[in-house]
């Protein structure tokens, strides 16, 4: 037997017990969905376990879950974290009640594909691998700002593992190997966003493992809908690299200001708008072609007036440890 077939066969037998760590905050309405994923998953039920780690919600989400259990196929824990209000401190909640050598994340809002587990555990058969992260693409939608934020693949891990200071994976479609936790702590549970790239970067410093991307683990998830939302979305964004700034030394954002805005803008109208308007005419242009510049600058305004005005919250540089 040659080295292929025999990295094949190792592949096809690796089937480590894995826990899925999934924090859910008022997500009542995403449970169902969420449940039907997990069970439609090809990886053998008796080797995964699912943790659902309500964070304080008051939508029914708790009750909910102990409902959906009962009688459910694959082995749901479910679990609670009362104390910090923060995604990062349900998923240490979960982690802490893990089995698994293998921890997954996935977000109460996504939905995880059929194969999405055994692709995404299939590269920690390198022992040298200890955190994998999966491909993140967008659910269908009908709006504008879901055609535009899908054709930006704004969702995508393509951005993070791309990242210049140093790669990482979103937690809504990550893995790390339990090891690496041990080693180098769980997630900052006063962090209110950008622990996964904290995390990924703890442990990617400490030498501990290496990183690898897996495309075919797919997590889809909703784009936002509503200016209100994207704004939302984006000025997290700008927390984010603010918070990194000051726990890791990142490369701040750029001002965006108004007088670049306005200029921009004044280009786009005399020159895109007339170019792309003609080109719709002839079928080689849609509306998100057209309205790509003001959706643009408007999430790099809401990014940087994210960054402007964040504060790392109190004791975020706290660390949880198993």
């Amino acid at each position: 037997m040659n080295n292929e077939s025999l990295k094949t066969t190792a592949s096809n037998t690796f089937k480590p017990q894995v826990s899925v760590v999934v924090p859910i905050y008022n997500g009542r309405a995403d449970i169902p969905e969420l449940i039907n994923c997990l069970g439609a998953q090809t990886y053998p039920k008796h080797r995964v376990e699912y943790l659902l780690v309500d964070n304080n919600s008051s939508d029914g989400t708790f009750e909910l879950l102990k409902l959906k259990r009962e009688n459910c196929p694959i082995k749901i824990r479910v679990l609670s974290e009362n104390k910090i209000q923060s995604s990062y401190a349900a998923r240490n909640t979960g982690i802490r009640e893990a089995v698994g050598e293998i921890i997954a994340f996935t977000d109460a809002d996504c939905r995880p594909q059929p194969q999405w587990l055994d692709a995404l555990i299939q590269p920690f058969v390198n022992q040298n691998v200890v955190i994998v992260a999966g491909e993140i693409t967008a659910l269908p939608g009908d709006s504008l700002l879901e055609k535009y934020a899908d054709r930006q693949e704004t969702l995508s891990q393509k951005h993070t593992l791309a990242n210049k200071f140093c790669a990482y994976g979103q937690t809504a479609n990550l893995a790390i190997r339990r090891l690496a936790l041990e080693k180098a702590g769980l997630f900052r549970p006063y962090l209110t966003t950008g622990g996964d790239a904290d995390i990924c970067w703890r442990i990617l410093q400490l030498e501990i493992g290496s990183l690898e991307f897996a495309p075919l683990a797919i997590v889809q998830h909703r784009h936002r809908t509503t200016l209100k939302e994207l704004k939302s979305q984006w000025r997290r964004y700008g927390r984010s690299n603010s918070y990194l700034h000051e726990l890791h030394g990142v490369e701040l954002m750029r001002e965006i200001t108004l007088n670049e805005c306005y200029y921009r803008l004044g280009r786009w109208l005399l020159k895109e708008v007339p170019k792309n308007s003609l080109k719709a005419l002839f079928g080689k242009a849609s509306l998100v072609d057209l309205v790509n510049t003001p959706i643009g600058l408007f999430t790099a305004r809401a990014r940087y007036l994210g960054q402007q005005q964040a504060q790392l919250p109190p004791q975020a540089e706290k660390i949880e440890w198993l």
